[in-house]
């Protein structure tokens, strides 16, 4: 099972999971404390799960080793990627999933937020799933590897920031498209703000929630 740190917060019945993925070069306590800002229902009690991703070397930066789900070879819009470093990240999130059904939680109750790289693994999880997930939030990330043919048509929202200078924008203009293709329900929201996560976005992180993990 791959290394995360979790807590949970609420005490209401509607039991629900939130796995939360960081970016290359960080770590699973970078989003640790976000939670307590959100606003979430009084009927929810969420679990909310840090994976953390291993280390590895990293080409774009000249082979240093650095936590990172995938390598990355070249940048820009046409960006190259380890697909197989991808399709193994996915994979390890599978687990997580697949442990907390086991525990008797619904997929359906289980959403996947991830920033930059932890974006682009969560769009491979959440489309090569068998399972109804409760849907993903994808922040200032891309889609790293092509859609299958067939996908299940769960509820996407797409944060990114317009000064994006890691993530150029573009990139999340192109996954949108790329998303209601496939007749999938995204939503692509638009902020002041670089490579990061900003205040203004906690409301809008909680209203999703709010919404698709009470269902």
């Amino acid at each position: 099972m791959i290394e995360h740190i979790s807590k949970t917060l609420g005490t209401g019945t509607n039991q629900a999971v939130v796995i939360w993925l960081h970016g290359l070069g960080a770590s699973c306590h970078d989003f640790f404390g976000v939670p307590e800002h959100l606003r979430l229902r009084s009927d929810l009690r969420v679990n909310f799960i840090f994976p953390q991703a291993p280390t590895r070397a990293i080409t774009i930066n000249n082979g240093y080793q650095m936590p990172g789900w995938y390598d990355i070879l070249s940048l820009g819009l046409d960006r190259e990627t380890n697909v197989e470093h991808l399709r193994e990240s996915a994979a390890a999130i599978h687990q997580l999933i697949d442990q907390q059904v086991a525990q008797g939680v619904a997929p359906e109750r289980i959403a996947l937020i991830g920033f930059s790289q932890g974006g682009a693994v969560c769009y491979e999880t959440a489309f090569q799933s068998d399972r109804p997930l409760a849907g993903m939030i994808a922040l200032s990330t891309y889609l790293a590897n092509d859609l299958p043919n067939t996908v299940r048509p769960l509820p996407v929202e797409i944060h990114h920031g317009q000064q994006d200078d890691v993530v150029p924008f573009e990139l999340s203009l192109r996954a949108k498209e790329a998303l209601s293709q496939q007749h999938i329900p995204v939503t692509h929201k638009t902020f002041q703000a670089t490579h990061t996560v900003v205040p203004e976005q906690l409301e809008d992180i909680s209203q999703w929630l709010n919404t698709h993990l009470a269902r």
